[in-house]
C-alpha cells in the first residue's frame, strides 16, 4: 500500500500489476530465527547482539554530500545482500536527511517511509515529509529515508520497457472467455518472466523483513539508540516488522494506514476489495450532492451508482474510449477501473473524478480517467515508468504465498469477491492471480507481531480507508503488546497530515515529548 502527499494523495499500486493488492505480510528470509512456519504464529526478536559478520555493516560511515533539492544531503549505505550470508555481496542502499533546523533540543533521526512496497521514501522525504511535516518536528529531528532495497535508487528491480508496461496496464482484467484468459495469463508472465530475468539474484532479497533489518543498520550508522519513524500504509507492516524484529531497540513509531501482518493473500485480497467498496459508497454519496455527478442525481442509492459505474466499465470493455494521447493509447475498462480506483485514496480527487466521468460518458473523452491512471502506476509524459509497480510485485510476492495459483481458483473466489465489491470485485480477483507465476518462491508466511517490551507504538486507521481497511489497524494494535489505537472517523488514506488537527496534534505530542494517547481515542 502506497501513501503519497505531493500533487496526489495516498495510494497503493494496484491492478495487473496486482501487487499492492497482495498486501504482504512479514519475510522470514535472511532471519531464520524470527521465521514462523504457521499462519498464527509470532514474528520473533533477533538476537540483542550484533553478529560479527555483520560488524563492518554496523561501523560503517556515511558520506554525505548535497544532492540536488536545496538543503538536503545523500549517501550510500552498504547492507549485505543475504543476511544468512553477509559475506556473499552487497546491495547499495540510498539515503537522505535534512538536519534539524532547531530551535530546541535535537531529539534524534526520524525515518519515513510511503509505503508501496515501492514508493520511493527519498521522494517522500524531499518533496512533501522534508519540507510539509510541522515545523516544530522538522526544528527537533534530522528527517531521514532510505529506498527499500529494489526501490527507486536502491538497486530497483525493473520488469519491464515502457512500451511493454502501456500494453501490460491495458490488458483486460475481466476476462470473458477462456481466450481472454489466456491473455491475461500471459500478461502476467511476461510481467514475471522481466523481473526474474534482469534481476535475478535481488529478487531473492527484497523481502520486508530484510528491509527492516536494513533499517536496523541505518539507526546504528546514524549513531541513534532507537529507531523514530513514522510509515504510512505498507510502511505501517515495515515499521512494525522492525519492531517484531528490535522490540530494545524501538523508539516511537507511528504506524498510519495500518496493515494486519496475520492475514494471507487471499484475505487481505478480499478485504481491501470491500474497503474499496467502502469508500466508492462514500463518494456515491458525496457525487449525487453534486450538481455535476455523471453517475446519478439526487436521491439516487450508492447501489445504483455503482451500476451506472459498472455499466460504464463494461461498455469500455466492448469498445474503449479515445484519449488523444501521443502514444495512442485509448481508455480501455482496466485503465478505466485504475482511474477511479486512484481516486478513492484522498477525498480531494473527487471532484476531479467526477469531472474526468462526466467528460468520459457524455463527450467520449476519455483523457481525463486516463490521467488519473498514469498518476496511479507513475507514467510520465514521454511514456517512461517508475519502478513503483515492479518493485511493489516483487517484495509482495517475495513475502506471501500467492492469493490463487490458477485461473479456476480466481473463477471459485469471484463470487466472495463480487459481494465484497459489486464494481470492483471481479478485476481486483483477477488482479491477484499476478504472484502465481513469479519467477521466485516466497520466502515468507503471515503471522502475528507482537514487539514484546518495546516502547508504545501508535497505529492509526481511518474509519473509511479504502486501501487498509480500518479493521486491519484494530488488529495490529490489538496484536502489539504496546500499540495504541488512534482513529480517524473519516475518508481516504491514511490519517496524518490530512487535515484533522486533533489527529496532526496527538501524533506530534507523541513525536515531541512522548507524549502517548489513551488507546482508542478517536479522531474527526
Amino acid at each position: 500500500m502506497y501513501s503519497r502527499r505531493t500533487h496526489r494523495r495516498t495510494r497503493t499500486g494496484l491492478a495487473l500489476v496486482a501487487a499492492a493488492l497482495l498486501a504482504t505480510a512479514c519475510s522470514a528470509h535472511g532471519a531464520s530465527t524470527s521465521a514462523s512456519s504457521a499462519s498464527g504464529a509470532s514474528l520473533a526478536a533477533l538476537p540483542r547482539a550484533t553478529p560479527p559478520a555483520l560488524s563492518p555493516y554496523y561501523g560503517q560511515k556515511l558520506s554525505w554530500r548535497e544532492c540536488g533539492v536545496p538543503g538536503f544531503q545523500c549517501a550510500t549505505m552498504k547492507a549485505p545482500l543475504d543476511y544468512a550470508e553477509p559475506a556473499g555481496g552487497d546491495v547499495r542502499l540510498a539515503v537522505a536527511r535534512k538536519k534539524a533546523t532547531g530551535p530546541g533540543k535535537r531529539l534524534g533521526s526520524l525515518l519515513v517511509n510511503p509505503g508501496g512496497p515501492g514508493g520511493s521514501a527519498i521522494g517522500y522525504l524531499q518533496q512533501y515529509a522534508g519540507i510539509g511535516y510541522p515545523e516544530e518536528v522538522r526544528a527537533r529531528y534530522d528527517m531521514v529515508a532510505v529506498d527499500p532495497r529494489g526501490v527507486a535508487r536502491s538497486e530497483p528491480v525493473e520488469c519491464l520497457t515502457g512500451p511493454a508496461m502501456d500494453t501490460y496496464t491495458q490488458t483486460d482484467i475481466t476476462p470473458d472467455d477462456e481466450r481472454e484468459t489466456e491473455r491475461l495469463v500471459d500478461a502476467y508472465k511476461t510481467f514475471a518472466e522481466g523481473c526474474g530475468a534482469k534481476a535475478p539474484k535481488l529478487l531473492r532479497h527484497v523481502s520486508t523483513v530484510e528491509a527492516a533489518r536494513d533499517m536496523d543498520l541505518l539507526r546504528a550508522v546514524l549513531g541513534d539508540e532507537r529507531l523514530n519513524y513514522v510509515g504510512a500504509s505498507y510502511g505501517t507492516f515495515l515499521g512494525a516488522t522492525y519492531a517484531g524484529l528490535f522490540p530494545d531497540r524501538t523508539g516511537r513509531l507511528v504506524l498510519d494506514g495500518a496493515m494486519d501482518p496475520s492475514l494471507p493473500a487471499r484475505r487481505l485480497n478480499l478485504e481491501q476489495t470491500a474497503g474499496f467498496e467502502t469508500a466508492f459508497r462514500s463518494f456515491a454519496e458525496d457525487c449525487v450532492r453534486q450538481t455535476d455527478c455523471p453517475l446519478g442525481g439526487r436521491g439516487t442509492s450508492p447501489a445504483r451508482v455503482g451500476e451506472n459505474l459498472s455499466a460504464f466499465f463494461q461498455k469500455l470493455d466492448a469498445r474503449p474510449l479515445p484519449t488523444g494521447d501521443a502514444a495512442g493509447r485509448e481508455l480501455t475498462e482496466s485503465l478505466a477501473t485504475t482511474g477511479v480506483i486512484a481516486a478513492m485514496y484522498d477525498e480531494g480527487a473527487w471532484q476531479q473524478l467526477r469531472e474526468a466521468l462526466g467528460a468520459a460518458t457524455k463527450k467520449n473523452d476519455g483523457a481525463g480517467l486516463l490521467a488519473l491512471s498514469d498518476s496511479y502506476y507513475e507514467r510520465d509524459p514521454n511514456g517512461g515508468y517508475s519502478n513503483l509497480m515492479s518493485a511493489n510485485a516483487a517484495v509482495n510476492c517475495l513475502d506471501l504465498p500467492a492469493a490463487f495459483s490458477t485461473p479456476d481458483e480466481v473463477r471459485d473466489a469471484l463470487p466472495d469477491f463480487e459481494k465484497a465489491s459489486p464494481v470492483f470485485g471481479e478485476g481486483l480477483a483477477w488482479a491477484s492471480l499476478t504472484c502465481a507465476y513469479w519467477p521466485v518462491q516466497p520466502s515468507g508466511e503471515p503471522h502475528r507481531i507482537v514487539a514484546a517490551g518495546a516502547a508504545p507504538i501508535i497505529v492509526v486507521g481511518t474509519t473509511r480507508d479504502p486501501a487498509t481497511p480500518y479493521r486491519w489497524a484494530r488488529a495490529l494494535a490489538r496484536q502489539l503488546s504496546s500499540g495504541r489505537l488512534l482513529t480517524y472517523d473519516g475518508d481516504g488514506h491514511t490519517a496524518y497530515g490530512r487535515g484533522s488537527t486533533c489527529v496532526d496534534s496527538t501524533i506530534n505530542a507523541y513525536l515531541l515529548r512522548g507524549t502517548v494517547p489513551p488507546d482508542g481515542k478517536r479522531c474527526s
